[in-house]
């Protein structure tokens, strides 16, 4: 399903609710859904695409007509938000998407680093063991050797 056909879904959820008169914290799932697809849509307008059967103009057109409805969606959460919860809501809402990505990206970036890490380590470990065999069966062969076992 395209993102934006989720954020319009996810949007549509959530004005059901506030008309309905539920709480924005009952509709947290349908606001994350909302703010996923709306994230997926502009990250799939920066992104360089390449399909085979639509032309430039065609992905041009589509890819910015995805993210501006999708501005429109954030736009009119924003309004709702205000209007139930105050502007400061909308703030600190906003503040904590940002303090969540950017810990799951600190997250990964640790994820990777301690992946390398390990690589790095496993990959010592396997010189070191090989220098060992190596002058080990030097170290044998020369004995035998001396010994006139060969």
């Amino acid at each position: 399903m395209e993102p934006i056909s989720v954020a319009i879904a996810a949007f549509g959820a959530i004005k059901a609710g506030v008309s309905a008169g539920k709480e924005m914290t009952s509709l947290a799932k349908d606001i994350g859904r909302m703010f996923d697809a709306i994230d997926a849509v502009k990250n799939d307008h920066n992104k360089a695409k390449n399909r085979p059967f639509q032309s430039v103009n065609e992905e041009a057109m589509e890819s910015f007509i995805s993210k501006k409805q999708a501005e429109d969606l954030e736009d009119n959460l924003r309004a709702i938000v205000y209007a139930t919860r105050g502007p400061s809501a909308w703030q600190e809402l906003i503040r904590l998407r940002a303090d969540i990505r950017r810990e799951r990206q600190e997250e990964k970036e640790r994820k990777i680093r301690r992946r390398r890490e390990i690589t790095e380590l496993i990959g010592t470990w396997f010189l070191v063991i090989l220098a060992v065999v190596v002058v080990g069966g030097i170290l044998i062969l020369g004995l035998a050797k001396y010994l006139g076992r060969i």
